[in-house]
């Protein structure tokens, strides 16, 4: 069975080895390896969205792992749109900038434990990563060739070789993303990974984020709330 929580760690190029100092500098250390060899950090993510330019990685994501910086990230939205508070945008995280976004509660339905995140609904949250890189229409067969050759590369194993083979060449199963959602907190996960794996700027991005938004039943406001978070837990490259 896959490691899906490996995986994501994977997927997002978190938990490092050999990352030394405050969470700063190991923000830092990993931006400017995903940056200059994504394979040093098996960032998958850096791999499948490499081909469009201006693309954004999550820096808390690279100091936490990966199941943490979302379930984190979805709850601090979560908890600002149920305060009632009105969303703003955060500062644009950067490489000098100490990111501020922890852990979600463990009594809360955003718990990273097992019993609240199973293997099966982490290894959902890769799969909507996944299909929000391929919405704008840009891995054609060339490009999926090239990214399974560098995910062989990373040596995730060949289970999850055949993972990402089949999630690249079957069609997005749009329905199974939103059926892995059982609980509003797990509705509001799946978007929040979707758009930490995006930078919507494109028409067929946005769109599908919109689309996906409301097949999860999520409210506007919500999503207003998961906008700003995310967007202020980017780092450019």
């Amino acid at each position: 069975m896959i490691d899906a929580r490996k995986l994501l760690d994977q997927f997002l190029g978190s938990q490092v080895p050999g990352m030394q100092g405050t969470v700063k500098d190991r923000a830092t250390q990993a931006i400017n390896l995903a940056r200059d060899n994504p394979m040093a950090t098996s960032a998958i993510a850096g791999v499948l969205l490499g081909t469009k330019t201006g693309r954004q990685v999550a820096g808390n994501a690279l100091a936490l792992g990966g199941l943490a910086a979302i379930a984190g990230l979805g709850y601090q939205a979560y908890k600002n749109y149920r305060d009632g508070n009105q969303p703003q945008p955060a500062p644009q995280s950067t490489p000098q900038a100490e990111p501020q976004f922890l852990p979600p509660p463990t009594d809360s339905g955003f718990s990273t434990s097992p019993a609240v995140a199973s293997n099966d609904f982490t290894l959902s949250l890769v799969r909507a990563m996944i299909a929000a890189a391929r919405a704008d229409g840009h891995i054609d067969d060339t490009e999926r060739q090239r990214i399974l050759g560098k995910v062989q590369e990373a040596g995730v194993g060949a289970e999850a070789e055949a993972f990402f083979q089949r999630e690249l060449a079957n069609p997005v199963d749009l329905d199974a993303i939103v059926a892995s959602a059982k609980t509003e907190e797990q509705r509001v996960q799946v978007y929040t990974a979707s758009r930490l794996a995006i930078e919507p700027d494109s028409r067929a991005e946005r769109g599908y984020l919109d689309l996906l938004a409301g097949r999860l039943g999520l409210a506007d406001a919500l999503v207003d709330h998961i906008e700003a978070t995310v967007a202020g837990a980017k780092v450019q490259l």
